[in-house]
């Protein structure tokens, strides 16, 4: 009888750890996901981009800044949360939508991919040694002497 109670004492501590984590690592990775800044190279002589304008460059239709310098996209891996966090907050859409739209574009010779860089300090470095570059951080990423400015994203399409 008291083994008995030992095991169903064991298995009560596993269900509570477990009931636990499934309420706890979620809320830890909304932590990790903070605002979002979008930031260029300092060679971009702009301080702000409408939203509109934001999602035609991550969806590789615009592809030159106003000045007729080419745009180079970079971006986090699909299942970063920051990236979740970026499309869909800036883009209004989902990751595997741009993903989609991405090989839609690739397959059919329109356009190239992004480049995708595996962490914010490879973005930082990557958009800080690219003229044109365009990508995106978290904002507690301190930019300034790396080579590159935030950009403010303003709601509509005020900026054609």
């Amino acid at each position: 009888m008291i083994r008995e109670v030992k095991r169903i004492s064991k298995s009560g501590w596993l269900l509570g750890i477990a009931l636990c984590c499934s309420v706890i690592l979620p809320l830890r990775a909304q932590e990790v996901v903070s605002e979002v800044q979008v930031i260029v190279s300092d060679s971009i002589n702009l301080d702000e981009l409408s939203a509109a304008q934001l999602r035609r460059i991550f969806t590789m239709r615009q592809r030159q800044w106003p000045s007729g310098e080419p745009i180079k996209v970079y971006v986090l891996p699909n299942q970063d949360p920051l990236h979740q966090h970026f499309t869909k907050s800036q883009l209004s859409m989902f990751p595997y939508q741009l993903e989609r739209l991405w090989n839609k574009l690739v397959y059919s010779g329109l356009s190239e991919r992004p480049l995708e860089v595996y962490s914010q300090d490879q973005m930082l470095k990557a958009i800080g040694a690219t003229p044109g570059a365009i990508g995106y951080l978290s904002k507690e990423i301190v930019l300034e002497g790396r080579g590159v400015k935030k950009l403010s994203v303003v709601k509509g399409d005020s900026h054609d």
